[in-house]
Order: C-alpha cells, then structure tokens, then sequence
C-alpha cells in the first residue's frame, strides 16, 4: 500500500474519489481531442467559429460528464444498464417512426433543441447490457445454446433497426463490439468459428451469383463492389472520395506538408474533410509522424483501459471496460482502413477527432464508466 492511500482515511470521501481518477487517461482524450481541434482549424481556413470551438466547447461538456459519471459507483451503472439498453432501443424506434433524414439516411431525433443520433447511444449500452448479461449468467452457462442466442438476440435486435436507417458503419460496430464483449466472457471459440464461415460463404454466394438468374444484388451493388476493389474504374464517380483520400495520404510524406498547407483539403479536394476524412488532411499535414504519433494515443488509451480491467475485482467491471476499449479500438481502426482504402467507405468518425457531438458525449460518458470502474476498485 501506498504512503498517500494508507493516509486516505482522513481525507473526505469525495475528494478521495478525484485522487483516484485515473488521470493519465484524462491527459491522453484531452491530447487527442486536441489534435482535433488543430485539424478543425485547419480545415475551416482558419476560422475557429466554424468548427474548431464548437467541438471544444463540446470537449469541455463531454469532461464534465465523465468526471460526473466516474464518481458513479460501479455497481449502478450496472444496475442501470438493462434500462439504458431499453432507452436506446426505443429511441431507434422512435427513428424509424419520426427520424429527421439528412444525407440520404434515417438517423437523427429533434428533442428540443437537442440534435441526437440513437445510434451512438446503442453502441455503449449494449456494451453495458451484455456485460450485465454475463455477470448475472453463471459462468458454467456462458457457451450453452439457449444463452449465447439470448446475447445474439441483444446484439441484432439494434443492429437490425440501425441498417434499416440505413447505416452500415454503425451496424458493423454493434456487431463487432457486442462480439468483443461475448468473447471477453468466455463464449466458445466454435460460435466465432461458425459466425466467421457463414459470412465468408455468403460472400463467395453473393460474388458467384453475379449474372445469374439466381444474382442476390443489384447491379449498382456491384458496382460498389468493383470500385472498392478497384477505386480508378470509376475516379470521377464512385471511387473519387477513396482516391482523393490516398492522394492526401501520400502526398504527407514522411513530415507532412505543414500545417495548414494541404492541398486536398485546403482546395477541397477531399470529401467530409471535418468528419470521416479527417485522418487524412491530418496525414497530409502532418506526414508519417503525426499519424503515428495519434495512433499512439489511441494505443495508450487502449492500455490504460485494458489496464483497469485486469485490475477489477468483479466481472461487469472488467467486461465493460474490455467492451468499451473494444469499441473505441473498432471507432479508430475502421475509420482508417476506410480513408486508407482497406475496408468501404461506411462512414465511422474517427473518436474525438471528428467533428460531431452526439459521438464525443456519449464516448466520453462511456470513459466516464471506465474510470468508475477504476475509481470503485477495491484496495
């Protein structure tokens, strides 16, 4: 034991709690939301009205409610997450029925003034959800058939009313983070197994139907196909976004063009370049370097994260921490395969960075769970 935890006993309760925030983390999302913040500036020319200060002041909200969410006890965010998911779920419903379309997709509710996207919500309850699910579930019943289709029930229930939006991004993470979570219990190998051989049949059945009777997509779906495979078959139309994305990539270099001295995006070359591209203008700037250097954040958010799980003395802490840096791990994964051209452009944000602000709330309430559960450990 520590000189400052065996000399706790004086200090008030709440002030205890701020001592053992896990401020190292605090420092790492203030340091990468930073480098959002320069790349907002960037890419608005300059005026930080545009998106630079909304976004901080949104950081700085976001802040308050994680340090509020830590001082939580652990043990009622687990009691609560069977409403949260219920919460979420409704509010998917509620899309579906009186949804505010933009871009071609379903996804956004007006409450008030408030602008809120269901979606982001679902992504860090069904993560609490399941873990709930699993601290219940005795161990021995964790790969039993009838409990593994009850957590797949939990998992494509949303994931169903998220691609009706349509939002294939989202559904792909609900999908993979509800795995994290069941993988993390302990859920046979042999489901993944399966799960993994169904989709890659049903790839090589979609690819071998092209042209047949039999065909199970349309003409423009392979068409999409053919361009991601491909991004110059199509480099006015289709695969315009993903080559002006790799033409910013490249042109970085080693050390970047400097700051505020890309081209793609100082010319708008470059599509969404404030959202789901930003990794890219950030690449061009600030080359090989600076694009390491933010992967490296998100590799010791990851650490610090997987650190608090090993540390948990109970199992929702530690499944819920593992399904949140899961989550957080697919956020920034999938965005840069997509802007680097390894995966299709399915519109993921890249966490903290992109500018938004239902995605920066809820995933720094979600943090604000994670140091719950670092704060609430025994000692």
């Amino acid at each position: 034991m520590s000189y400052l935890e065996s000399n706790l006993k004086t200090v008030p309760v709440g002030w205890r709690k701020i001592l053992f925030i896990n401020w190292p983390l605090v420092f790492l999302l203030a340091a990468v939301a930073s480098a959002g913040f320069v790349m907002l500036y960037s890419v608005s020319g300059g005026r930080p009205e545009i998106w630079a200060e909304p976004q901080m002041k949104r950081f700085g909200l976001g802040m308050a409610v994680m340090l509020a969410a830590a001082f939580v006890p652990i043990w009622l965010w687990r009691n609560l997450s069977a409403l949260g998911y219920g919460v979420a779920l409704v509010l998917l419903i509620a899309v579906e029925l009186f949804g505010d379309i933009g871009m071609g997709a379903q996804r956004w509710l007006e409450i008030g003034p408030l602008r809120l996207q269901p979606s982001e919500l679902m992504k860090i309850t069904l993560v609490m959800m399941l873990a709930a699910f699993y601290d219940w579930l005795d161990v021995d019943k964790v790969s039993k058939p009838q409990w593994v289709a009850a957590a797949a029930a939990l998992i494509l229930v949303p994931t169903a009313l998220v691609l009706r939006q349509p939002d294939l991004g989202t559904a792909i993470l609900l999908l993979m983070g509800g795995g994290v979570v069941m993988f993390a219990a302990g859920v046979s190998l042999w489901y993944f197994g399966t799960v993994l051989a169904a989709v890659g049949g049903l790839v090589f059945a979609v690819l071998e139907s092209r042209g047949t009777p039999w065909q199970l997509l349309h003409d423009y779906q392979f068409r999409r196909i053919d361009t991601f495979l491909d991004p110059g078959s199509d480099p006015l139309g289709a695969g315009y976004n993903i080559m002006q994305a790799q033409i910013a990539l490249g042109s970085g270099g080693w050390g970047g063009r400097g700051f505020m001295q890309g081209t793609q995006s100082r010319l708008n070359f470059l599509p969404e370049k404030h959202t789901d591209f930003i990794f890219t203008t950030l690449a061009e700037e600030f080359g090989f370097v600076g694009a390491f250097s933010l992967l490296m954040l998100y590799a010791l958010i990851l650490g610090f994260c997987l650190h608090t799980a090993m540390s948990a003395r109970d199992r929702y802490s530690s499944l819920v921490t593992i399904g949140i840096a899961g989550t957080f791990f697919l956020f920034f994964a999938v965005n840069m395969s997509m802007v680097m051209g390894l995966m299709p452009v399915v519109g993921v944000p890249l966490p903290l960075v992109s500018y938004g602000g239902t995605a920066m709330l809820i995933l720094l309430w979600a943090f604000g769970i994670v140091q719950s559960a670092h704060v609430h450990r025994p000692r």
